[in-house]
């Protein structure tokens, strides 16, 4: 199924180091060939979707496994230097673009590709498409992936962003407004889970200048919940084609066991292999 798909979408949860499930799905889409001419994705599935829009087959995986074996980017020494539990001035930097340099050029030549970070001060979901240069590029996806609590804030033309999985995990709704009623949907979680996070006392300290924001976070379980049984009742009707982890997931937002993320990224790819005709055919119907 080589060439762009037509009026055909592609949602990207994030979910940190989960998202090396998502960079598995990717890499057998593009094995595939199977191309969509529009991917939304947040957070960790922003930075891995960029590799599949840029056409970079096994980069994600590299990113994301095979450099930490020599080069390890997680870690709380790294709140010490710059107040995050990764070292995004490495994974956002010198990663990119010297040691695996993205093609940014094949992103501009690509389709449509949304990101999305949170607003600190509107508390709200802004979506930003094709930054017009790779430092603005980087400098967004930075935003998307920086998850409360464990980075800083990143600003972007002056504004305060966080991760936009704040406030919309699953950007299925987004994809809608923007034409693609068709969808395919990756996820990071199980089937059926719902968020049921503690709220922590320390975070109206932490976020006292973002008010906006701090409402948000109070909200975001309910906010995830509400994204994801939508996205099971419109996967029920057969209207979206979703894609999620079926083992028990044992990688958490900030793993470091590089076996246990190579196991999700084969179950990334693999879970793709095991219904790929299930796919095309989805894909295929008007």
């Amino acid at each position: 199924m080589a060439g762009m798909l037509e009026k055909t979408g592609l949602v990207l949860e994030g979910g940190g180091m989960r998202g090396v499930f998502t960079a598995g799905v990717l890499d057998c889409l593009l094995d595939e060939k199977i191309y969509f001419p529009y991917v939304v994705g947040v957070s960790a599935g922003a930075s891995n979707g960029l590799s599949y829009a840029s056409r970079q087959r096994g980069r994600a995986h590299f990113c994301n496994i095979e450099i930490q074996k020599t080069r390890p980017y997680i870690g709380f020494r790294y709140m010490l230097s710059q107040g995050c539990a990764m070292d995004y001035d490495f994974m956002f930097g010198e990663l990119p673009k010297s040691i695996y340099p993205y093609d940014f050029g094949a992103y501009m030549a690509s389709g449509r590709f949304v990101l999305v970070a949170t607003n600190c001060l509107t508390g709200k979901a802004e979506y930003f498409e094709k930054p017009g240069t790779m430092d603005e590029l980087l400098r967004v996806c930075r935003a998307s992936c920086s998850m409360p609590y464990v980075t800083t804030i990143v600003d972007v033309g002056g504004v305060p962003y966080l991760d936009g999985g704040v406030v919309d995990a699953i950007p299925l709704a987004r994809a809608q407004a923007d034409g693609f009623q068709k969808n395919v949907v990756v996820l990071t979680r199980n089937k059926g889970y719902r968020k049921h996070e503690a709220f922590p006392s320390l975070m109206s300290f932490i976020y006292r200048r973002y008010p906006n924001f701090r409402a948000a976070l109070k909200s975001k379980n309910d906010l995830y919940n509400k994204a994801i049984g939508f996205v099971e009742d419109l996967e029920g009707k057969g209207e979206i084609f979703v894609i999620r982890p079926q083992k028990d997931l044992r990688v958490n937002r900030l793993e470091r066991n590089c076996g246990r993320l190579e196991a999700l990224y084969r179950e990334g790819y693999n879970s793709v292999l095991s219904v790929v005709s299930e796919l095309k055919d989805f894909i295929g119907k008007r």
